[in-house]
């Protein structure tokens, strides 16, 4: 059989949050294909395939913008 995994993901080290990260990471059969990283704005590719899913996905700039405000939206929010 075959595994999608999309996971999101709030990391941060300070106690006022100044440094949180939003991560949106898509990993088929295990293996991480492509993530969104709020402080990079964008999608990265880590296999052949998701190299190509990151070019897709990053002419969205909407759904970019989107993802960028889910630092304050999802993260801060749910860690206060």
């Amino acid at each position: 059989g075959y595994y999608l995994d999309i996971t999101n993901e709030c990391v941060y080290s300070t106690s006022d949050y100044s440094d949180m990260v939003f991560l949106q990471t898509y990993s088929f059969n295990k293996d991480v294909d492509v993530q969104y990283n709020s402080t990079v704005g964008k999608f990265v590719g880590f296999t052949e395939f998701g190299v190509k899913q990151a070019e897709y996905l990053n002419k969205d700039q909407t759904r970019l913008l989107q993802l960028k405000a889910e630092v304050d939206r999802f993260c801060r929010h749910n860690a206060q």
